[in-house]
């Protein structure tokens, strides 16, 4: 469609909203005079959505199609299609799109073992990104970030506690990982029978978990039973059940085959098996690995066309621009083509994205609905069902009357290791020290850093941040904090875009703004936009000290940043560096003097953190402070563990036990574990708090420590959390849905993809804590298991039914666990697998009736590699039920016929 002289097609919203139906004939270059031209078929409401993306389709040029399939696709003015990027991020809580309510990391939102909350939490997740979205849309933003395509869930199988992603994964089990995928993509597609409230994708298809420096050139030889019974049957439970509209290729090689253009995993299980009808994406530049490292092809080009011609609809990255040259040179024809535009088309179709948003119920949330108290509560009880109580000798709970708290180590008092990875900007997290210390405002709670996180990763040592009773914005100013000024580039050239007071510098912007929300808000214009990693800050005001003497004054950030006393430097480091923590002035200062203070930072790329902090005078060495702090406490509290600056995604880490994001040992730090050693040695009781997205090897505390929690990466409330279990106002019972190993485990090796010896499933060892474990402060009892039949067909139903009794003195939740065990089958089998789960609420002396289906068909079936097809073994099994794979209260025999 030309434009006519002096005319101007409507943007996309302005004709859906005033003249779908009715386009005028100027529009379309008719002529006045002439009858008005039909409506296009991709205007028209009255046709399906796949009419409607055919039409639309069929009207771009050849380079318009290219453009679209990649993530970054560009507005077609013409046709009034407006700019889309496909990537947003959504794994706990909205990701890298500014402020969002942040929940559990995925690890410990399996750790609920509660589908019925991960469905809650998924559809608070969904109703803040649909918020965002709306208000983005009413500014005219397109931008990463900001569109209804979310690349969550990650349904990979956390096959090796070493894999650094693995806190992204639901755990180590595959009906689990089905139970929990399933609900988490129902939450957040929506149960609109027109319009979607979001895309779900389904990652990283398949077969992918590990080493992340290996994983754009690794190829993977699974054997066909780990294959489908491990690696796929969360995928297809999500294809079929959940009915998720995209799919994630992996960037490694499965038998050969590039996972993002592999015939076999894209055409034939997932199209032509499972029946999936939705589209599937690239992991990002994994086109390109085809070519440049997997050296399946030479070109550009021909990766391009592979990964088409195979099912791979949208590229993650540029190599797709080679289409339309690959198109030229035969490679692909272009009709192949429109028939992945279409499947990417039809998912913006069903999103509503052309259509009136008064016709899209999804369009009507508010702004409101980020970050509403009703999203903030539930991410303090999901955080509070994540727990797991690994230990217990009687110290927890604690009292609420207790005088003196020593809460000490490198995670107690930081936001990191409340957010693991992939996560968006809290408002107000409350870390595990501010928690317990809301938790009892009239007991002394003393705290200390004590250690390192690990060996050669500088943390502030004994450093606090300043507090803003010892800052203010000017000299005559009756608040308290820094002036922030917030600029574009990093010249300060420019006025800045915004001024406000910030009580302390403590920030982690990771891919996002200060300025984000302002603007989706409408607080700001979208013209006073920061661009996402190009922005720097200006904190400026004054300082007074609280004691004469020799302060030590420490700013972090691996970007630039600059500090300033008096208009004389200390610290320049506006060049940036490699490590992500502190670096210190020391200065003579004197109490109640002013001294003017400045530090200037740099946003790069990084996604770092920013801190002002200061180490007073006559401060301890941390070990000694630590221990000082112990001595004079009625109980310890040590906070350590693990955050997402030393495991995560294909990192350039390498400390003592890890190395690229991955882990090389599974122990404890040995900074955070000489400190440990060092406080249970006082002879108070020491509480271990742990954070951490895998399994740690705390063989040593296990043995000595009285009790132990894990919190994984608990959320923006994850302090409120573990406080409200420390102190017995909440029961814990989360369970774990890993295996924890003993430190001396020989593992099979990483990059071994082999099931043997691998999780509850095949290993044959005694573990730490097995899958599934996880205490209370209350006991249960359980009695009189029944099935309806000793023999069961194949093809039939077995109801099992158990009695649970709270026999302690205290309100708890129970996760009854149901696992399959063959006796007498003819083919090599997992040792037993969970098949069922149910978390229970029981007052004390209540009893309940718990009841669980079973189907063969479904929970007893093999891969039979000869018939390449699921069978049942006929033979004897045992049901088993207990409260974890190795605490089995209650078992009976059936036998499995044909």
């Amino acid at each position: 469609m030309a434009r006519c002289p002096g005319s101007s097609l409507p943007t996309w919203r302005a004709i859906t909203a005033t003249a779908l139906l009715t386009l005028s004939a100027q529009a379309f270059c008719a002529p006045a005079t002439a009858a008005p031209a039909p409506t296009p078929a991709y205007l028209d409401l009255q046709r399906s959505f796949e009419e409607r993306a055919a039409d639309l389709v069929s009207r771009m040029t050849l380079e318009e199609k290219v453009a679209q399939m990649q993530n970054s696709a560009p507005a077609i003015p013409r046709l009034g299609v407006p700019a889309y990027d496909w990537w947003n991020e959504g794994l706990h809580g909205v990701a890298r799109a500014g402020q969002a309510t942040v929940f559990p990391q995925a690890i410990g939102l399996s750790a609920t073992f509660d589908t019925a909350l991960m469905s809650q939490v998924a559809t608070a997740i969904s109703d803040e990104a649909r918020a965002k979205y709306n208000e983005f849309e009413r500014h005219d933003m397109h931008a990463r970030y900001e569109g209804l395509t979310f690349w969550s869930p990650n349904i990979n199988i956390f096959r090796d506690p070493r894999w650094g992603r693995g806190q992204e994964t639901y755990g180590e089990d595959p009906f689990l990982t089905s139970r929990m995928g399933v609900s988490f993509v129902r939450g957040l597609q929506g149960d609109d029978p027109t319009y979607r409230k979001l895309d779900a994708t389904a990652k990283h298809f398949a077969v992918h978990s590990g080493p992340e420096a290996e994983r754009h050139q690794f190829d993977v030889h699974p054997s066909e039973r780990d294959l489908f019974e491990t690696y796929l049957p969360a995928f297809q439970a999500l294809v079929q059940e959940a009915k998720v509209d995209a799919v994630m290729g992996a960037y490694n090689r499965v038998n050969g085959e590039s996972a993002s253009a592999s015939p076999r995993l894209l055409q034939d299980i997932l199209h032509k098996t499972w029946g999936f009808n939705g589209y599937v994406v690239s992991d990002c530049d994994s086109v390109e690995d085809i070519y440049l490292h997997h050296k399946i092809v030479a070109t550009a080009e021909q990766a391009a066309a592979l990964a088409v011609k195979n099912g791979d609809d949208l590229n993650c990255g540029k190599t797709y621009a080679a289409l339309t040259a690959a198109v030229h040179q035969g490679l692909i024809r272009e009709s192949e083509i429109d028939a992945a535009l279409k499947r990417l088309m039809l998912a913006r179709f069903r999103l509503g994205m052309f259509d009136p948003p008064e016709r899209v119920r999804w369009a009507q949330i508010p702004a409101t609905a980020n970050q509403s108290p009703a999203h903030d509560q539930l991410a303090r009880r999901a955080a509070r069902e994540s727990i797991v109580l690994l230990k217990n000798d009687g110290v927890l709970p604690l009292s609420h009357d207790i005088r003196h708290i020593a809460v000490i180590g490198p995670t107690a008092d930081e936001v990191a290791p409340l957010l693991g990875n992939y996560y968006g900007t809290p408002a107000a997290p409350v870390t595990i020290l501010q928690g317990i210390r809301q938790a009892v405002p009239n007991a002394q709670v003393s705290y200390a850093h004590g250690a390192a996180l690990v060996e050669g990763l500088n943390g502030p040592g004994a450093a606090t941040l300043i507090e803003p009773s010892y800052l203010r914005p000017s000299a005559n100013a009756t608040e308290h904090g820094l002036k922030g000024e917030y600029f574009r580039g990093n010249d300060f050239a420019s006025a800045p875009v915004l001024t406000r007071t910030d009580a302390k510098v403590s920030f982690r912007w990771d891919h996002s703004t200060p300025v984000d929300d302002l603007i989706s808000r409408g607080e700001l214009p979208a013209a006073q936009a920061l661009e996402n990693n190009h922005f720097s800050v200006r904190w400026s005001g004054q300082l007074v000290p609280p004691v004469t003497g020799r302060y030590e004054l420490s700013a972090a950030a691996i970007d630039g940043f600059r500090l300033y006393l008096d208009g004389k430097p200390l610290i320049d480091a506006w060049n940036g560096g490699t490590n992500p923590h502190s670096q210190s002035a020391f200065v003579d200062l004197v109490a109640g003097k002013a001294y003017d203070l400045r530090l200037e930072y740099a946003k790069g790329a990084k996604n770092a953190d920013v801190q002002l902090a200061w180490r007073l005078p006559g401060a301890k060495p941390p070990l000694e402070e630590a221990l000082d702090a112990a001595r004079h406490a009625d109980v310890v509290v040590f906070v350590g563990g693990l955050t997402g600056d030393v495991e995560g995604e294909e990192m350039k880490v390498n400390y003592p036990g890890f190395a690229g994001g991955d882990r090389t040992d599974l122990r404890l730090p040995q900074t955070q574990e000489k400190l440990l050693e060092a406080l249970q040695a006082t002879g108070k009781p020491v509480v271990l708090v742990l954070t951490a997205g895998s399994a740690l090897a705390v063989d040593w505390a296990k043995q000595h420590v009285p009790a132990i929690l894990f919190a994984w990466y608990p959320g923006q409330r994850g302090g409120n959390a573990v406080a409200d279990v420390l102190f017995g106002d909440v029961n814990p019972a989360g369970r774990l849905p890993v295996t924890f190993y003993k430190g001396d485990e020989k593992l099979p090796a990483f990059d071994d993809y082999s099931m043997s010896g691998r999780t509850y499933r095949y290993f044959k060892g005694e573990p730490l804590y097995p899958f599934g474990h996880g205490l209370s402060y209350t006991q249960f009892s359980y009695a009189d298991l029944q099935l309806d039949r000793n023999t069961v067909a194949a093809n039939d139903h077995l109801k099992v039914t158990l009695k649970v009794k709270n026999t302690g003195q205290r309100a708890g939740e129970e996760v009854v666990q149901l696992y399959l065990h063959p006796l007498a089958a003819p083919h090599a089998r997992a040792t037993k697998e969970l098949r069922g789960f149910q978390r229970v609420n029981l007052q004390p002396g209540e009893e309940r009736t718990v009841s669980f289906d079973v189907s063969p068909a479904n929970d007893l079936k093999y891969y039979d590699d000869v018939r390449h097809a699921y069978a049942v073994d006929p033979g004897k099994y045992q049901v088993q039920i207990g409260a974890s794979s190795a605490d089995i209260r209650l078992a009976k025999d059936v036998v499995v016929q044909h």
